[in-house]
């Protein structure tokens, strides 16, 4: 699998993680907690051999941003989850950016 392959799978994975933690409901609800562990160190696995072919600031803005704004949406779809206008314009900053560094990017 190719560098950028592992990362989006690093990015579902840390989304997966994301969403089991907040079932978790502070660890209350152990077997979410349990879930949301196992699903952090997929992430983390996954995240290794892409940090291999590229570089730091790149995969690591890309996995933070994406993960962010796909646990916001998914947040707003399975939760209810709801901010305030400005926010969910920050928020597609985030995306707006992330959409960028990978235009910009070679590969």
């Amino acid at each position: 699998m190719s560098a950028w392959g592992f990362l989006t799978l690093a990015i579902f994975l840390e989304i997966a993680g994301t969403l089991f933690l907040k079932l978790s409901n502070g660890f209350e609800k152990w077997h979410w907690g349990t879930a949301s562990i196992l699903f952090y160190a997929l992430c983390f696995w996954a995240l290794a051999p892409a940090l291999r072919d590229l570089p730091v600031g790149l995969a690591y803005a890309l996995w933070a941003g994406l993960g962010i704004v796909g646990a916001s949406v998914l947040g707003m779809v399975i939760f209810g989850d709801r901010l305030a206008p400005m926010q969910y314009g920050f928020i597609a900053l985030i995306l707006v950016g992330a959409i960028g560094l990978r235009l910009s990017s070679s590969g």
